[in-house]
């Protein structure tokens, strides 16, 4: 999928991602319920680099509510702020690593969040299936005995 593409799922992305969290899906078996609250943490950050206003207080996967909320209610200004980011070839952030282009940190994150609801979907069907957690099937089930 091209950037448009990812840009313009953001928002049901996020959706569907919120509504597994929602509906109680346990990501505690895999590596979502650590980065999710820092992928959210660094979109905030380049979007506050845009302008935006976003300010998250919460930890964990509460922090995707808490960005969610905020992004709706200022939904206009956001998409604008991406567009304007998706546009913008020379703009620039400082990170811990040193100096990156905002457009890459934003893209990076659109695609994050595609692959996140992409993930979030499979485990959902999975659940629906009553197919066992990962943790106690396979292989896994195998190097617990050990």
């Amino acid at each position: 999928m091209e950037v448009p593409g990812y840009y313009q799922q953001f928002e049901r992305n996020l959706d569907i991602v919120l509504d597994a969290l929602q509906a109680g899906l346990n990501l505690r078996t895999t590596a979502l319920e650590t980065s999710l609250p820092l992928e959210i943490y660094v979109l905030s950050e380049v979007l506050n680099q845009g302008g935006a206003q976003f300010r998250l207080s919460t930890e964990g996967l509460a922090r995707v509510q808490e960005f969610q909320t905020q992004f709706v209610a200022q939904k206009a200004e956001t998409d604008a702020i991406m567009r304007r980011l998706l546009e913008d070839k020379r703009s620039s952030m400082r990170t811990p690593e040193g100096r990156v282009l905002t457009k890459e940190m934003l893209i990076r994150r659109l695609e994050y969040f595609n692959e996140a609801a992409r993930q979030v979907n499979v485990m959902r069907n999975q659940q629906s299936l009553g197919s066992p957690n990962q943790r106690k099937s396979g292989i896994g089930a195998e190097l617990q005995k050990g």
